[in-house]
C-alpha cells in the first residue's frame, strides 16, 4: 500500500494530466527509494560475516557553536514508521533499478522480500537519540542508528540519505535560536522584560523556498524558537507530526501591490481603509512604495495620526514597514521621525519607546549578522530594542546548507563473525573528517555535553533514548516539550563574542 505522495511509476510517462499528477500529494512514497543511488549495491560490500552496522549522526562543527536538535521525529513519522515495504514497492523498485543502472544484478530483491515477509515490511533498525530542542555543542554524538536483525546488517545505511536530511530543520532551528539570543540579548540591555522576544523574527521565507516540503520542515525549525510565521505549512507539519494546535500566528499586512493599486496619490486612502477594513488588532503597513521618509512623517505622522491613536486606544496597532535601503539607517530614522510625532516615553532602562500602539518591523535583509548591527545602532541611539520586529525569509530558511554545521552520518561500529569492530575514518588529506568510533553515549559532565563510549559512564545517564525501534516509534515530543527545552539557558553562548568572531 502507499501513503499519500507520488508513485514515482507515474513520474515517467509521459502525457500526465494535471489531475493524475496532483491527485497523490506530489512526494515519492516508495521507502526503497529514499536512498542515494550507490546504496543499492552497498549489500554486497560488507565484509562476510558483518550482521549488523551501527552509525552516528553529528555536527561537526561549523558556522554556530551548537546545534538545535530538531526533525528527527518527522522524519521518522513521515517515512519509516510502521510497515513501509511491500510486496508493490519492491516489484517497482526492481524495474526501475534494472533501467537506473543498465543491469539486473543490482537490486536486493532478497533481502527486501525478507524484510516484508519476516518482519511484515517494518524496518529492522534501531534509534537512539537526544530529546528534539536539546542545545548541543558541536562535534558530539546527536543520534545513532543499528541494525536489529542480522540477516540484514545493510539496513542501517541503506536510510543514511534520509537521516541526514535532519540537517535542514536542525539547522534553521540553530540559526533561528542564534538571532533569538540577540534580540535577547539587547533585549535585557534596553528594555524592562522580555514578553515581546518569541514574537520579534517573523518568518517570511515560504516563497523563498525550494518547495512546500522544504517551506513546512524549514518553517517548523523556526518555530522551535519563535512565535510568528507566516509560512502556514510549517503551522500544518507541526499539527500533524509534533501535537501542536496552532504553532504560531500572524497579522493582516498590506504588500506593495495592495498599496501601489491604489496609486501615488491614493497612498493615504490605501492604509486608510487598511485601518477600517481591521479596525482591531495589529495590521502591518508597507511604506515604502514611494518615499518612506514622506510617509512617515506627513501621512503616518500627520494626516493619519489621529486616526492611529483613536485606533490605538481599542487596543488597535500599526507596525510600518520599510523595505529597502541601509537597515540599521532605516530603521532608527523611522523610530526617529515617528517618535517626533507620536512622543515618546523612557522605560526603567533609559531607553526610548514609541507608544504601545506603534511599532517597525524591518523585513528586508535580515539575517543573525544584521539584526545585531541594527539593534546596536538604535542602542546606540537611544532607542529600546523592543521597537523593532523583524522579519527574514531567504537568510532563515535557505542560507543555509549541510556544510552550515558540517553534518555527517557515519558508521562507527560494526559485529563481524561474531566479534564487535570500531569502524572509523581518518583522513590524511582532513583530519577535520576523522569520525568517531565504537559505540558511543551522550553525557552531561559537569554541566558540559561530552560524547563518550558507550562502555563509559552510568548507561543511565546516557542522554540518547530510545526513538524507534523495529518500525514503532517509542518516544514522542509535542513541540511544547521542544521549545522549552531549546529556551533553557538561552544566553548561555556568548552571543556577542561569536558575532564579533563573525565580522572579524
Amino acid at each position: 500500500m502507499y501513503r499519500r505522495g507520488w508513485n514515482i511509476t507515474n513520474v515517467l510517462i509521459p502525457g500526465l494530466s494535471c489531475q493524475e499528477a496532483t491527485m497523490d500529494g506530489g512526494a515519492i512514497d516508495n521507502v526503497i527509494f529514499l536512498a542515494d543511488s550507490y546504496k543499492i549495491s552497498h549489500h554486497r560490500q560488507y565484509p562476510p560475516g558483518t550482521t549488523s552496522v551501527y552509525s552516528y549522526f553529528e555536527s561537526r562543527g561549523g558556522r554556530f557553536p551548537y546545534t538545535v536538535f530538531f526533525g528527527l521525529q518527522y522524519i521518522l513519522k513521515r517515512w519509516l514508521c510502521g510497515p513501509v515495504v511491500t510486496k508493490d514497492m519492491i516489484q517497482e523498485a526492481k524495474d526501475l533499478f534494472a533501467a537506473h543502472f543498465k543491469r539486473d544484478d543490482v537490486f536486493n530483491e532478497d533481502g527486501w522480500n525478507y524484510i516484508l515477509e519476516r518482519h511484515g515490511g517494518k524496518l529492522p533498525i534501531r534509534v537512539r537519540a537526544v530529546p528534539e530542542g536539546s542545545v548541543v555543542p558541536t562535534k558530539n554524538v546527536l543520534f545513532t542508528v543499528e541494525s536489529t536483525d542480522p540477516v540484514v546488517p545493510w539496513v542501517t545505511n541503506f536510510f543514511e540519505t534520509i537521516f541526514v536530511h535532519v540537517w535542514y530543520p536542525m539547522t534553521v532551528a540553530t540559526n533561528s535560536r542564534i538571532q533569538k539570543q540577540i534580540i535577547h540579548h539587547y533585549l535585557k540591555q534596553t528594555h524592562d522584560h522580555l514578553d515581546t522576544l518569541p514574537y520579534q523574527l517573523h518568518d517570511f521565507g515560504y516563497r523563498g523556498t525550494s518547495s512546500v516540503e522544504s517551506a513546512a520542515i524549514g518553517g517548523a525549525g523556526h518555530l522551535v524558537n519563535f512565535k510568528g510565521t507566516d509560512t502556514v505549512a510549517a503551522i500544518l507539519l507541526l499539527r500533524k507530526y509534533y501535537h501542536s494546535p496552532m504553532a504560531a500566528f500572524s497579522i493582516p499586512a498590506s504588500e506593495h501591490s495592495t498599496v501601489t493599486t491604489w496609486g501615488r496619490d491614493g497612498e493615504q486612502g490605501a492604509f486608510e481603509n487598511m485601518m477600517t477594513s481591521f479596525p482591531n488588532g495589529p495590521v502591518s503597513c508597507v511604506s515604502d512604495s514611494y518615499d518612506i521618509w514622506k510617509c512617515c512623517e506627513e501621512i503616518w505622522g500627520e494626516k493619519l495620526k489621529d486616526m492611529v491613536i483613536e485606533r490605538g486606544k481599542s487596543g488597535g496597532s500599526i507596525v510600518i514597514r520599510p523595505d529597502s535601503g541601509d537597515p540599521p539607517t532605516v530603521v532608527l530614522k523611522c523610530l526617529e521621525i515617528l517618535g517626533k510625532a507620536y512622543g515618546t516615553v523612557v522605560n526603567g532602562k533609559g531607553y526610548k519607546c514609541l507608544p504601545p500602539y506603534l511599532r517597525v518591523i524591518q523585513g528586508d535583509g535580515i539575517s543573525y549578522k544584521t539584526i545585531g548591527s541594527i539593534l546596536e545602532h538604535l542602542k546606540a541611539h537611544g532607542w529600546s530594542a523592543s521597537n523593532v520586529t523583524f522579519g527574514s525569509g531567504g537568510s532563515l530558511l535557505q542560507k543555509v546548507d549541510r556544510d552550515t554545521q558540517k553534518c555527517a552520518f557515519k558508521c562507527s561500529y560494526a559485529v563481524i563473525n561474531g566479534e564487535g569492530v570500531d569502524v572509523y575514518k581518518e583522513p590524511v588529506t582532513d583530519p577535520g573528517k576523522t569520525s568517531k568510533k565504537g559505540r558511543l553515549a551522550l553525557h552531561l559532565v559537569n554541566g558540559n555535553y561530552t560524547t563518550t563510549s558507550a562502555n563509559e559512564g552510568d548507561p543511565e545517564e546516557d542522554l540518547l533514548v530510545p526513538v524507534f525501534e523495529n518500525g514503532e516509534l517509542l518516544k514522542e515530543y509535542t513541540l511544547e516539550e521542544i521549545r522549552e527545552r531549546a529556551e533553557l539557558n538561552i544566553s548561555d553562548t556568548d552571543i556577542m563574542k561569536f558575532l564579533a568572531e563573525e565580522n572579524s
